[in-house]
Order: structure tokens, then sequence, then C-alpha cells
């Protein structure tokens, strides 16, 4: 597994940086500002060899062209999605291979919350952008229910060791949630216990492992009888359908 660090930028946005064979050359991940992120790899000493886009939104794109001025790097993103200077358009089942790093991932659609939204995987590693959060999933924005659980579904059936990097530090909000949709899941103090041992020492919550994720967040749980049985009393309805029950704790988080 490549070395993972990160650069915080904005008020909670992730950019990963994935170091390659040489550990001093990178590949950038949603670089939604580019002065901490070019400050960084001065700092630390690094080169980019690429830049990987998850999606359009402005907090994940918004650093590209600035940086590019500096590392004329190859941008990689979203075929179905407009991301600036972006060189090699990716679709479903594309694999991304990074010579210069020793790094290659598949690329996976998950509809949601945008439309043309990739994650990237491999390496025992997923970059999910903001589809799968720790403890939480990203807004609809663009897609359905249907579209975003179908997506979540398959982010959690990828090998359980796989550790998790999505683009916002939002685990103790989404903690919070969690409990309050499955309040007697011990998994939710233990998570919660580590996350605050990692903030408490300047580092982000993240990674966690989809194994954990499995355990604790409920939109990953929308088949287990305690969420439908909360989720159904929040509708005031029984709920039947996996695609009812998250609709209703999505809509439920948007307010909480």
């Amino acid at each position: 597994m490549p070395e993972v660090s990160v650069v915080p930028v904005l008020r909670d946005n992730f950019v990963w940086l994935l170091h390659g064979e040489q550990p001093d050359r990178v590949a950038v991940v949603d670089p939604g500002e580019a002065a901490p992120v070019r400050e960084a790899l001065t700092t630390r000493g690094l080169t980019p060899e690429a830049i990987l886009v998850t999606h359009r939104h402005w907090d994940h794109v918004n650093g590209i062209e600035a940086l590019l001025e500096h590392w004329p790097v190859p941008v990689y993103g979203p075929r179905d999605e407009p991301v600036p200077a972006r060189s090699h358009a990716l679709a479903d089942g594309d694999r991304v291979e990074l010579p210069g790093l020793g790094l290659e991932f598949d690329v996976l659609a998950i509809p949601g919350h945008t439309l043309g939204h990739i994650a990237y995987h491999g390496h025992g590693l997923l970059l999910s952008g903001d589809t799968l959060f720790a403890g939480g999933c990203g807004r609809m924005f663009e897609g359905t229910a249907p579209q975003m659980l179908a997506s979540l579904d398959r982010l959690a059936n990828l090998p359980a060791e796989t550790e998790l990097y999505c683009g916002h530090e939002y685990t103790l909000k989404n903690l919070d949630f969690c409990h309050a949709v499955e309040p007697d899941n011990e998994a939710i103090a233990q998570v919660r216990e580590r996350a605050e041992a990692r903030l408490a020492d300047g580092l982000p919550s993240l990674p966690t492992s989809l194994a954990m994720e499995r355990d604790y967040n409920v939109f990953l749980r929308c088949r287990e009888a305690s969420v439908r049985e909360s989720a159904s009393r929040r509708a005031g309805r029984e709920l039947n359908s996996p695609e009812d029950v998250f609709s209703v704790i999505r809509d439920w988080k948007d307010g909480f």
C-alpha cells in the first residue's frame, strides 16, 4: 500500500497525496485550493506526477489550474463532468496507470452525489470523494436514492481491509447521526474514541476501513433490522425496501 499524506484545505476538505515508489513523487487528489497544496509540496520537497479528480464540485477542482502553472502534469477526471484542464477522461471500468509512481487504480462510476462522480480503487485504498464518508455519505445533489444506494453498496462490497480516504473531515458529526439512528450500536463508540484520539493528535480521523464502515455507517446498513426500524419510526410507516430506508435516513441527515 502506498504512503498517503494529507493537505487540509478550505474549511474541512482533504487533499490527499499518494506517494509513489519514490516517496518524493506524488499524485494529488481533488485539489480544491492551490496555495496550501503548493506550499506543502514545496516545503516537503515533493514533486507531483498527476492530479486525480473524483467529481466536478468547486471545492475539489478550483486549485487545478494554478497548480498546473508550476507543475504541468496530466489531470485525470470523470468523463461526464466538466473538470478544468482535464487531459484524461475516465469512465467506469477504466484503469489509471501512473508509471512514474508505480501505481494503478481501477475507476468505479458511483453516481448519486453528482451523476458523473467516480472513485479510484487500488493498492488497498479507496478514494471515494464525496460519495462515501467515514460514518456518512454525500448529499444527493443530482442523483436519486436508488442510484446513491447502489453506489454505496458497490463500494461496501470491495475488500473489507480496504482503507477509506474521502473528501471531508465530517467524521464526528456523522457519528452523532449514526448514534441517533442506532443508539445501541457499540461500534459507534469505538470509532468515536479512535477518531477523537487522532484529531487530538492533529491527525485526520481517516483512514477508516470498509470493515469498520460496515459495522457502524448507517448508510451502509439499510438492510439491518435496527436501521430499518429506526427509519420506519422516523417515517411513521413500515419501510420494507433498502431504498426506502436509505431515502428516509438521507432526508433525516439533511436536517440533522
